[in-house]
């Protein structure tokens, strides 16, 4: 997989534009049920991709879950629409809208929703140890001007992809930091007219998800998870080109 074959899905995409209205609305849908059951299965949530829909669509319980997996649900899907509202008004990424994002995340869940971690933290079966908690916030601003800085010259994917390897290194918040991230990511991507890549909870992809961040933290080496990124994003890049009718 390399950047050339992306930008040329990119630019068949854009050829198509503006898209259907039909097809963009069956899309969101598509994708705001698979990114939310993918993306909290991956952190443990064990709803299904029909009961994750049922409970968007329908707004019914599912019996036997834990009201926090609804709760996850519900928070992921408003946090999608959030972004596409930030996407939409062309607003700046900033530390308010990756507060913003944490606090929907985690609404109903955990007191802290929104506010950076106030104690040091470990993170499951990694080497990598987080920064204290006293140079979060200072690391986060540098987030961000590194992320202004690059966005003239880093293409979009990459960008997106380190983004995202970068606040899961800080590990800002006391939970919820892998959706949160994995929602900046695509905060981004559409920012630059890419879909919303979607990292599936497959049992393969989710362990090399875990083991390229292992590796891009540990080892400092983020070709494999930069190119893992960049297939999921042509899967979403496909997606879209085939509900448009190019096959």
């Amino acid at each position: 997989m390399d950047l050339k074959r992306l930008d040329e899905l990119k630019s068949a995409l854009d050829a198509h534009r503006p898209l259907p209205v039909a097809a963009v609305r069956n899309l969101n849908e598509v994708f705001r049920v698979e990114w939310t059951y993918h993306s909290n299965a991956i952190e443990g949530n064990t709803l299904t991709l029909l009961e994750t829909k049922i409970v968007l669509e329908e707004g019914l319980t599912i019996g036997g879950k834990k009201l926090r997996e609804h709760f996850e649900v519900i928070n992921h899907a408003e946090a999608i629409q959030y972004v596409q509202d930030i996407v939409e008004r062309n607003q700046p990424l900033s530390e308010h809208v990756i507060k913003s994002i944490h606090q929907l995340v985690l609404k109903n869940i955990a007191e802290d929703a929104g506010a950076y971690r106030t104690l040091n933290v470990r993170t499951s079966d990694s080497q990598h140890v987080p920064p204290s908690y006293t140079h979060v916030s200072e690391q986060m601003e540098q987030l961000i001007q590194w992320y202004d800085e690059q966005r003239q010259s880093l293409h979009p994917v990459l960008l997106a992809a380190e983004f995202h390897f970068r606040f899961v290194y800080i590990h800002p918040f006391s939970d919820g930091n892998g959706r949160t991230a994995r929602l900046l990511m695509n905060l981004i991507l559409m920012t630059y007219g890419y879909p919303p890549a979607i990292v599936k909870a497959t049992d393969s992809m989710r362990l090399r998800y875990y083991e390229t961040l292992e590796q891009a933290s540990v080892e400092g080496q983020l070709e494999p998870f930069n190119q893992l990124m960049m297939e999921c994003v042509m899967d979403s890049l496909q997606a879209y080109l085939f509900a448009v009718g190019e096959e």
